[in-house]
């Protein structure tokens, strides 16, 4: 089944429990700071997370951030249920890894 893209109300509401999370330039994107020696477990985190939901983010590490950014290209590139997923699961490794929002 292929995924679909989600309605604007719909990304409202993924959005209202996803802090940090915004979309930019039709990706789901948030961008994490952390000490940047917590910075390589994080990553290692999401990587394995990305590969066990076949499911992955673009990713931008620098200093002490980590920046996400998701859509389904199978999708047409639109942000659908499996890109909210998976930022619920990265901001969930991000508190893991003592990561916060940068905009927090």
């Amino acid at each position: 089944m292929a995924a679909t893209p989600l309605t604007s109300a719909e990304l409202d509401r993924a959005l209202a429990d996803l802090p940090g999370w915004s979309i930019r330039d039709g990706k789901l994107t948030a961008t994490f700071k952390a000490d940047r020696r917590a910075v390589p477990a994080f990553y290692a985190a999401s990587a394995t997370a990305e590969d066990e939901a076949n499911h992955h983010a673009e990713i931008t590490i620098l200093y002490g951030t980590i920046g996400f950014a998701l859509n389904t290209h199978d999708a047409g590139n639109a942000i659908t249920a499996l890109d909210t997923a998976m930022a619920s699961r990265l901001t969930a490794l991000a508190a893991e890894h003592g990561a916060r929002p940068a905009d927090a």
